[in-house]
């Protein structure tokens, strides 16, 4: 019958003791108390019948026992760290598997995929249109905000700034472009039943009463409230990133600029520390962040 191994804490206390030959030393390397290495290594001498160390002036010396197991902790923790290295770095040459909401995806992130290769070679993305869940996946970029969700790390990016915006080829349009914010109370405002409260929020900062504006067609998702925009089918509200291309083209005018919300883009990672992956799309990230104009116009 095989008898039970020690804990692997009582033999890396072992071993942390046997390397500096001082209880001491040991207990400030593994951030505990002398007691406790002292409580770890009793322990191990018992489970093991042997004296593993004795006393030698200030510091302590192996026995003959504690000098084998030393040997032996020493290559089995070596093992481990060449292990654990060796599993990071075929972790670190798997895609890294980013969720990223569905208009984010296709107007923000899609667009600059090319240059995310290229300023970063070694990591390659796989994309999921997917949002407000880890579940699967290394790392999630979505607009959010607070209360953050416990036990995951989110990382702020840039604030969010959201606005009307309409096709220049939409009839009213020039009206709309000479006119103050109350003029939208007689065209058909487009929403997303994803986020209905954005009009709200928006009418209420310009002190337009909402009961006098008039809802045209909802679209599940942003994505398709941009695009009947663009077909000059009504009015829609939408984060200044997300529209900053048509903005640049001509093809989507914002005549009362942006305001700032509560809300942030947001990269949601569990384990940001221990993945090299994420941690380079963060930096790239933020320099491509860092660049967008910080005024709501």
């Amino acid at each position: 019958m095989k008898t039970s191994l020690p804990s692997l804490n009582a033999l890396y206390a072992f071993n942390t003791a046997a390397h500096y030959s001082s209880f001491t030393q040991a207990a400030q390397v593994l951030h505990v108390t002398q007691g406790a290495v002292n409580r770890q290594i009793h322990l191990l001498e018992q489970q093991l019948g042997l004296v593993l160390f004795v006393k030698e002036g200030r510091g302590v010396r192996l026995t003959n026992a504690g000098q084998k197991l030393y040997e032996t902790t020493c290559e089995v923790f070596e093992r481990l760290h060449q292990g654990c290295t060796q599993l990071q770095r075929h972790k670190d040459n798997q895609p890294l598997v980013l969720g990223c909401s569905g208009s984010l995806l296709a107007r923000w992130f899609i667009p600059r995929l090319d240059q995310l290769n290229q300023a970063v070679p070694e990591v390659r993305v796989q994309l999921h249109a997917a949002q407000g869940d880890l579940d699967q996946l290394d790392a999630l970029l979505c607009f959010s905000e607070p209360p953050w969700p416990q036990g995951i790390q989110v990382i702020e990016l840039a604030s969010e700034w959201i606005g009307p915006v309409v096709s220049p080829l939409y009839p009213a349009y020039p009206l709309l472009a000479q006119g103050r914010p109350d003029d939208l109370k007689d065209e058909p405002l487009l929403y997303t039943q994803s986020r209905p409260q954005a009009w709200p929020y928006w009418a209420q900062a310009q002190g337009l009463v909402l009961q006098n504006l008039h809802w045209g067609q909802g679209f599940e998702h942003l994505y398709y409230l941009l695009e009947a925009a663009l077909a000059g089918l009504g009015v829609a509200i939408a984060p200044k990133l997300l529209v900053e291309n048509d903005l640049a083209c001509g093809r989507l005018k914002a005549p009362w600029g942006f305001m700032e919300t509560s809300a942030r883009l947001t990269l949601w990672v569990s384990h940001p520390q221990s993945d090299a992956r994420v941690t380079s799309l963060l930096d790239w990230l933020s320099a491509q962040l860092s660049s967008h104009p910080k005024s709501p116009t």
